[in-house]
C-alpha cells in the first residue's frame, strides 16, 4: 500500500473532508500491517480485531473468500464518500483505482475499460444512498487476479464487499467458457449483499442480478485513475 491513486468528483468545499478521510484510512491500514504483517499479503481470509475499517475489510474478505486487502480500495472510497456526506454533500464520486463509491444527485455514466470493448459503460440514475461499483482485471491494471477476465465488476451498497467480490469473480473466470462464466456469476450473486455482477472476457460480456444499464459512452482513457510514473 505504497500509493493511492484517486479521482474525486465533488464540489470543492468537500475536498478537505474527502482527502482527510483517505489519509486517515490509509493510516489505519498501515498501522494494522505493522502489527499484523500477514494482513498485507494474505490471499486467504483473516480475522483481525481492531478498528471498524479493519473489521469491515475482514468481513468482506470472509464473504468473498479472498484476502482482506482485496477490500482496501473499496472501503477507503466508501469512507471518503461518507465523510463528504457528513459535511452535507449530495453528489460525490470517489474512484480509487477502478473501485468506485458514489452518491448521485444527477445521472452518471461510467466507462468500462477492457480490451475488446469500445465505448461501453454503465448509466446510473441519481441515488441518495452510497453504491459501490468495483472492478478487478487479469489484463488491465495492477489487480492480483488468478483468472482471465478483462473486467470483473461487482455492484453492492457495501463498497468493501463489492471490492472483495470483484476480486473473487475475477479469480473464478478462468476462461471464456460459457459454463465457467455462468457458474462464476452465480457464485458471486449467492453472496449476501451483492446486487449484481458483470464480466468481460475476450470481447464477450455476461451479467447477472441488478446491473446498471449498459450504454455506448465516450471517455478518454487518459482519465482512468492510475498511478502516474
Amino acid at each position: 500500500m505504497a500509493e493511492t491513486a484517486v479521482t474525486i468528483i465533488a464540489e470543492e468545499e468537500y475536498l478537505p473532508a474527502i482527502t482527510n478521510s483517505i489519509f486517515d484510512s490509509r493510516e489505519i491500514v498501515e498501522k494494522c500491517i505493522v502489527a499484523h504483517p500477514e494482513f498485507r499479503w494474505s490471499l486467504e481470509p483473516l480475522n483481525i480485531a481492531g478498528d471498524e475499517l479493519i473489521m469491515r475489510m475482514c468481513n468482506a474478505a470472509n464473504k468473498a473468500q479472498v484476502g482482506p486487502m482485496a477490500a482496501v480500495a473499496g472501503i477507503i472510497a466508501e469512507r471518503a464518500v461518507q465523510a463528504a456526506i457528513a459535511e452535507g454533500c449530495r453528489h460525490c464520486i470517489v474512484d480509487n483505482g477502478g473501485d468506485i463509491a458514489m452518491i448521485l444527485e444527477k445521472p452518471l455514466e461510467i466507462g468500462i475499460f477492457a480490451p475488446g470493448l469500445e465505448n461501453l459503460g454503465f448509466h446510473l440514475e441519481p441515488c441518495d444512498q452510497i453504491i459501490g461499483i468495483c472492478t478487478s482485471s487479469a489484463t488491465v491494471g495492477p489487480s492480483i487476479s488468478f483468472g482471465a477476465a478483462d473486467a470483473a465488476v461487482v455492484i453492492a451498497q457495501d463498497v468493501a464487499l463489492a471490492d472483495a467480490c470483484a476480486t473473487r469473480l475475477g479469480n473464478l473466470v478462468t476462461s471464456d467458457n460459457d459454463e465457467i462464466i455462468k457458474d462464476a456469476l452465480a457464485q458471486i450473486l449467492s453472496i449476501e449483499g451483492v446486487a449484481g455482477a458483470f464480466v468481460a472476457i475476450n470481447s464477450k460480456i455476461a451479467m447477472k442480478g441488478t446491473v446498471p444499464e449498459l450504454r455506448k459512452v465516450h471517455f478518454d482513457s487518459s482519465q482512468i485513475t492510475k498511478i502516474q510514473f
